[in-house]
């Protein structure tokens, strides 16, 4: 089986072909037309937990992560009037399992992973991460390591390239369609997969020489390289995308509706200086939360989702 054929681990969602136009699961409504699952108007569907539970998207070691995002629970607490918990997932399927069963309220969501947590955990993003000046964004690099023998795209005939998870966009949907569509270079057929779970170990497996190249956010390679776990020495790039979002920050549709605005007031009013956000981010310049919608944010990656024949089916 292809790696484009691959079904997609989380919670039974299998990706179907032909692409057609974005759909929620039947589940959910969504009477005006943003793409996204509607707050129910039923009052007795609205869930009000006594502990909220957060999730930073596991892109690398989530206990690292818990320390950054100390000050802000903790604001976020001050805010909501609720205690918040720190949820460490493991993986992209762990994370939207967690969702769809109600056990994760708020999380951050990596940017290939935002159609499927939208579709079929009612995942509401309203939040990015950016920079003081409004900008945001990442890139997708291919990386090596020197003495790789590969110098461009092109000469991954043969070798092997490591992806990090089917849900990802950098590390998975955009190099795959990228290679197919513009060099021809078929996955499986023209060069050997690999699935390392997560961006770090892409970039720490390349750095390594345990894998020929990866794809992987930068984002990601600039905050490993602030903290002194890789060296830029030890790797080459061959290539760089335009510029993607950055992982969406929400929660579920079903949150009690002024609780989801509490939460909401609680991103856009943190003071990120001195804080562990600020330490940890601040080295790809990103200084504060500011709106999206995933309708408008999002649309370059479900045009790649559509390229690449991609659909939701959530069981």
């Amino acid at each position: 089986m292809t790696a484009r054929l691959l079904s997609t681990v989380a919670l039974g969602v299998a990706l179907a072909l032909p692409a057609g136009a974005f759909n929620l699961d039947p589940r959910f409504t969504d009477a005006d037309g943003d793409l996204i699952a509607d707050i129910p108007t039923d009052e007795s569907e609205w869930v009000d937990p006594a502990v909220l539970v957060f999730a930073y998207t596991p892109v690398e070691d989530p206990a690292v992560y818990e320390d950054v995002w100390a000050e802000f629970l903790d604001h976020m607490s001050d805010v909501t009037g609720k205690p918040i918990q720190f949820f460490p997932v493991q993986s992209n399927a762990a994370q939207l399992e967690a969702m769809r069963a109600g056990r994760l309220h708020v999380a951050a969501v990596n940017t290939g992973g935002n159609p499927i947590a939208v579709a079929c955990a009612g995942f509401r993003p309203f939040a990015m991460m950016a920079a003081e000046d409004g900008s945001f964004g990442y890139e997708m690099e291919i990386i090596t390591y020197p003495g790789s023998g590969i110098e461009t795209l092109e000469d991954l005939d043969g070798r092997q390239l490591a992806f990090t998870s089917e849900t990802s966009n950098s590390g998975f949907k955009a190099p795959q369609a990228l290679l197919e569509s513009e060099f021809g270079l078929l996955v499986d057929e023209n060069y050997t997969p690999a699935f390392s779970g997560g961006h770090d170990n892409s970039i720490l497996g390349v750095a390594n020489q345990d894998y020929d190249a990866a794809a992987i956010a930068n984002s990601v390679l600039t905050r490993m390289e602030a903290r002194g776990v890789v060296s830029r020495d030890d790797l080459v790039t061959i290539y760089k995308s335009d510029t993607f979002p950055t992982s969406g920050y929400g929660t579920v549709y079903n949150l009690h509706p002024e609780l989801q605005e509490k939460i909401q007031d609680a991103f856009f009013s943190f003071e990120w200086e001195g804080t562990g956000l600020e330490r940890e981010f601040g080295a790809q310049n990103e200084s504060q939360f500011i709106p999206i919608t995933f309708q408008e944010n999002w649309a370059v990656i479900r045009q790649i989702d559509a390229a690449m024949g991609v659909t939701y089916t959530c069981n």
